[in-house]
């Protein structure tokens, strides 16, 4: 049964080599994590980290007790944190040590919108996802500060946003590790529609793609790349065959033959990249996977993953610079138009003028120190705009 390691005098797990991960922000994407985690001894020493520790202490119990019925049995300990208290999360993490810690935490999930009547949020959806940084910057923020302030070398996993928020984050040191989503979820479908136009199994081809979240997030919805830069390198059993593929033919599979459920649906994918990322880097396995924002690089890679996080594996041809290059360009087309040196996010008005004829919010940028500030203006004038459909 889960229990809270402040109940039980601060003792110490013993799980030999086996890491103990911390999830932070226990919703629905971080409960399908905590799932999948259990279903392998590798990865099945967690801890689990929120507000409301009975909540997640249930939640926690669950995934128990279905592992067990599978015949694993991990171990799964409860711990509260408030991120908004820097110092208290702070002499949390040095008390309990994770080695790995996974956030999902977010002030608003990119769902919300969702919820509106579908003109509504096709409308709203033309700011695409760059205005709503401060909502997912704002407790990522708040948590690399507690980890530095813990002087612990955990590795951050990062769900909420990476692309941009690890970017911005490392103008100023505080980079998560690594982040996990986004270009990864659309990688299988990639891989089985380059399967489909070369005739060959889909467990014969690798597919490497460089792209920001706008490219994964439009391509699956519309059939084709908008306004995204990305790069795409396809081989089949170690030959290079990019050339042989048709670009237009491979994203229009993705509206159609290979379309899939989105939404909460669809957070079963982004679990399962997050895994991949979380046993790769508990096993030091050196596994092939695609992350954003790999040691605070902007956008999304194709990467080896270690014990310390990403290293980018790029197909041959394909320069660092120009792959960081093709991700700044997508995530113009995501409604971000630059980073400073000093961490302030400069927005698109493009995008930005959709946010300030829906919502009244205007941003047209955000210094790091503000962040905080933008959020709570962001989300009181998103329910005020949300309340008229209700």
């Amino acid at each position: 049964m889960t229990s809270s390691r402040s109940e039980r005098a601060g003792a110490p797990a013993r799980g030999g080599d086996r890491p103990l991960i911390m999830l932070v922000g226990m919703g629905d994407l971080s409960a399908r994590v905590l799932t999948m985690l259990l279903d392998d001894p590798a990865t099945s020493r967690v801890v689990l980290a929120g507000r409301n520790t009975e909540a997640i202490r249930r939640r926690g119990n669950l995934a128990l007790f279905t592992a067990a019925n599978l015949g694993h049995h991990g171990s799964v300990d409860v711990e509260h944190v408030d991120l908004r208290n820097v110092e208290a999360t702070a002499r949390t993490l040095a008390r309990v040590r994770p080695d790995i810690v996974f956030t999902g935490a977010s002030l608003q999930s990119w769902r919300v919108i969702t919820q509106l009547p579908r003109q509504v949020f096709e409308e709203l959806d033309e700011a695409q996802f760059g205005p709503w940084l401060p909502m997912h910057l704002t407790l990522n923020h708040l948590l690399m500060q507690a980890v530095r302030a813990a002087g612990i070398g955990a590795r951050v996993v990062n769900a909420a946003f990476p692309d941009a928020v690890g970017p911005v984050l490392d103008k100023v040191g505080l980079a998560p590790t690594i982040g996990v989503g986004n270009v990864a979820n659309i990688v299988p479908a990639l891989t089985h529609g380059s399967a489909h136009l070369l005739g060959v199994r889909p467990c014969e081809v690798e597919v490497r793609l460089t792209a920001q979240h706008y490219f994964s997030h439009y391509v699956p919805r519309f059939g084709d790349a908008g306004r995204g830069a990305y790069h795409l390198g396809v081989s089949v059993a170690g030959r290079d065959r990019s050339g042989e593929i048709d670009h237009r033919a491979l994203f229009a599979q993705l509206d159609n033959r290979l379309k899939r459920l989105g939404g909460v649906d669809g957070q079963l994918l982004t679990a399962s990249s997050a895994v991949r990322v979380l046993r790769g880097m508990a096993t030091d396995s050196g596994v092939l996977a695609h992350t954003p924002a790999p040691g605070g690089l902007p956008g999304g890679y194709p990467v080896r993953i270690h014990r310390d996080g990403g290293r980018v594996d790029l197909p041959g041809g394909l320069a660092l610079r120009d792959a960081v290059r093709i991700n700044e360009d997508c995530q113009r087309a995501d409604g971000i138009d630059r980073i400073d040196d000093d961490g302030t996010v400069h927005f698109t008005e493009r995008e930005m003028s959709v946010m300030r004829r829906l919502l009244g919010y205007d941003c047209p940028s955000m210094k790091l120190g503000d962040c905080a500030e933008w959020a709570d203006e962001l989300g009181r004038k998103y329910r005020e705009f949300a309340a008229k459909f209700d």
